[in-house]
Parts: structure tokens; sequence; C-alpha cells
């Protein structure tokens, strides 16, 4: 029988998953961890313990990403880095009263300007990395990144912000030995997602344009991640890779 199957070794190597309790952050998180490597993950909880999800492989950080103090306190707390993955993120609609402008500054800077300010914190650790095939910064992207979605604008436009930062850190750090790319998640399976399985047409909708007819599973999406980390992408930076099932460009 034809077997295709790929593996990874991360041994040795410090990674650091924001997000990483639930849902694409803690199927990558397990994936490295599997993969051999040391992880890191944040919560925006005071304690691992405070999930229902058994954390315990994980070394474990507090992080509200739109608090700066707190970046830099995580970029500090870490002994070595090699691999960076900003996941951390959540969706709030925007509404039609006052507080569109405020949530759209909010998603704008939990998704773009966090995966910055993180990413910048943690330069010296990533620069100083040996790990084979360079350093990495992966973002968890979206498809709103690329298509317009009006209930949710703030969102879409930190996920786009966040393929355009992919580019420019490529182009900057490409001296320092350092990788940038993101994944962009397509219609994945999470307990973000899950709300959407109950509502009848639209789920339907979205499986209609979804070429493989299916939800994606988190793993589908780290699997994704743990390549672009590894030295088979070791000529791969500032690029986007979708991962949606063909959803994307199935007009």
């Amino acid at each position: 029988m034809a077997t295709a199957t790929a593996s990874y070794d991360f041994s040795d190597a410090s990674v650091l998953v924001t997000g990483g309790t639930s849902g694409i952050g803690l199927a990558t998180a397990s994936a490295f961890a599997e993969a051999g490597a040391t992880v890191t993950i944040t919560g925006t909880r005071s304690a691992a313990t405070d999930y229902d999800e058994d954390l315990s492989r994980f070394d474990y950080r507090q992080l509200r990403v739109t608090d700066n103090e707190e970046i830099v306190s995580v970029a500090d707390s870490l002994e070595q880095l090699d691999i960076l993955i900003n996941n951390a993120g959540n969706v709030k609609f925007a509404g039609t009263d006052g507080s569109a402008i405020d949530v759209f500054e909010e998603m704008v800077r939990v998704h773009l300007i966090a995966g910055h300010n993180l990413s910048d914190a943690c330069l010296s650790k990533l620069t100083s990395s040996e790990l084979p095939g360079g350093a990495s910064v992966v973002g968890i992207a979206s498809l709103t990144s690329f298509m317009a979605n009006p209930f949710v604008p703030g969102y879409g436009a930190g996920k786009a912000g966040m393929v355009e930062l992919a580019r420019t850190q490529a182009v900057q750090w490409a001296p320092l030995g350092i990788r940038s790319n993101c994944v962009a998640a397509g219609n994945t399976a999470t307990p973000m997602t899950a709300p959407v399985t109950q509502m009848g047409e639209f789920e339907e909708q979205l499986m209609n344009r979804t070429a493989l007819k299916r939800w994606g599973q988190p793993g589908e999406i780290a699997d994704a991640v743990l390549f672009l980390c590894s030295d088979r992408a070791s000529f791969i930076t500032g690029e986007t890779l979708v991962v949606d099932g063909g959803y994307l460009y199935n007009q």
C-alpha cells in the first residue's frame, strides 16, 4: 500500500504560541511538542489550570495582547526562542452604534499591532537562534485577509495587515536569519467557530463553497505551520499559505 506521510523533528527548539489554550493555537502547540520542541503558550487567564484543557505539557504565561507591558514581560521571560507563532485572537462584530470605532481599534490591535510588538520584543532572541532553516515568525491569518466581511471589518483589517507585516518582516529580518510567513486558515472547527455549526443555511453555504465540502481541523492548520518553520521551507519567506479546503477561489 502506498503511503505519503511527513514528520518533523524540532528537538531542542524553543517555541512560543500565543493563544495556545484552545483551537488552532492548542493544536499547533501540541504538534510542536510532539515533534520534540519546548513549547510556551499564552492565555488571558492567570494560570494554565484555569482552563478545562490539560495544558501541563507546556510552559504557560499570562498575556493580554493589548497590554504592551505584558508583551515585553513575556518576551523577557524566555531564555531562548526559535519560533514565534502569533495566533492569539478573537472576533467581535462591529455593531451599528458608537461602539463600532472601539471594536475596530481593538480588533486591529489584537490581530496586527500585538503581533508586531511581540515579534519586535522577541527579535534579539530570534536573532540568536541556530535552528536549521532559520528562526521563524508565523502569523495565523484568515480568509478575511483577502475577502471582505462587512460584519467584522476590524478583524479583517487586522488579518490583512498581518499578511503585509509578514512581507515587511521577511525583508527586514532576512539578514538576521529570520523568516516570516503566515498561514491563512479557512473555515476551521474550533470553539470560536462552533456557533456557525448551528446556523443551518449559513453553514450549508460555507460548505457548498468549500471544494472539499467539510470543515478544516485545527491539526491541519498546525501541519502547515510546522512545515513553514522547518528546514523544508528554508527558501520561503514573506508568503501566506492558504489552508482552506479550496474555499477562496471557488466562486
